[in-house]
């Protein structure tokens, strides 16, 4: 591994084992870079970093005011790429976020001009907060990488992120997303309250100035393409497959669910376990990879029947129960 003017450049050559050292140091660096700004959440962290590395999209949602856009913002700024914010209110319109196509007098013609979700990490706050049709604008954007306006498909640059945050707190003039829009993305985060320790240090540290403004990129966009491509190359065996769809299957036919996840669910499941494994330096998904991942990558889709609300069932739980009876995989 090489270093060029303080950041990790990777060997993109055909030595699995050495891609996958590169992509340890350098997700520590980046994790190492963001716990300096969020102090003790590195469940958090490691998790979105996990989203990041599985060509995947994150939920932040938690109650205000326990860094949920902090998080989103250090993680982008850690990376040396293109990042864009967009506050989402209810008068924002679709071609605020995709970009319009603007009729050029000196030309005289239509050229394209591109909205904020061209860039490589885009950090959507209060995604709640805007209209479903705004919503919908994201659909395609997050699921094929790519944007259609006026007939016309432009390609997004890898990487690509959606962060979104979401307070689900104050519901007053919002509109819930819906399950199409949950789908797409591949976990949802919960960051809690910091512990007293925690919460001293934050205090200490962001008493009289933020430490974000500090923060400098620890890695390239094309250092974090690289790691998404070995990420690629993790091994599951045909046993950990099995497991991840009957771990899906059963959340179809759970009696306290009245939707279960889909097939979606099972690939993001799937990329995510890569993710969480190689970043635990292994190049093979073990059963404990998806367990860890199951609660964050599926209970955001799940729909709970109504006598599981009547009875305060969460899916968070009738999910930790299916986990629990599942049958580990067999060595074999």
């Amino acid at each position: 591994m090489a270093t060029r003017g303080g950041h990790v450049v990777i060997d993109t050559g055909n030595q699995s084992d050495r891609k996958l050292d590169d992509l340890v140091q350098v997700a520590h660096r980046v994790s190492a870079a963001v716990e300096t700004v969020i102090s003790g959440k590195p469940e958090a962290i490691k998790l979105a970093m996990t989203v990041l590395l599985a060509e995947g999209h994150v939920l932040i949602e938690d109650v205000p005011g326990v860094g949920k856009t902090l998080l989103a913002k250090a993680l982008a700024r850690s990376i040396d790429c293109s990042v864009r914010r967009v506050q989402f209110t209810p008068d924002l319109l679709p071609g605020d976020l995709t970009g319009v196509s603007a009729f050029n007098q000196e030309l005289r013609e239509f050229e394209f001009k591109p909205g904020p979700i061209f860039a490589n990490i885009v950090l959507g706050d209060e995604i709640n907060r805007a209209s479903p049709k705004t919503q919908s604008a994201l659909l395609e954007c997050m699921e094929e990488r790519q944007v259609t306006v006026d007939g016309a498909t432009y390609s997004l640059e890898l990487p690509f992120m959606v962060i979104a945050t979401q307070n689900p707190i104050e519901m007053e003039g919002t509109y819930p997303l819906p399950e199409a829009q949950r789908d797409r993305f591949t976990a949802r985060i919960s960051i809690g309250y910091p512990d007293q320790v925690s919460e001293l240090a934050m205090l200490d540290s962001h008493g009289s100035f933020s430490p974000l403004d500090d923060l400098e990129p620890v890695a390239h966009g094309s250092d974090i393409r690289a790691l998404i491509v070995a990420v690629r190359g993790v091994h599951v065996a045909q046993a950990i497959r099995q497991y991840v769809i009957s771990l899906v299957s059963a959340t179809r036919s759970a009696p306290e669910l009245r939707l279960g996840a889909s097939p979606r669910a099972t690939l993001h499941l799937l990329r995510a376990s890569r993710a969480f494994a190689a970043l635990d330096g292994r190049d093979f998904v073990i059963p404990d990879d998806v367990q860890a991942l199951a609660g964050p990558v599926l209970a955001h889709r799940l729909l709970p029947t109504p006598e599981a609300l009547v009875g305060h069932e969460p899916p968070e739980h009738v999910l930790a129960r299916i986990v629990e009876r599942l049958p580990l995989p067999s060595a074999r």
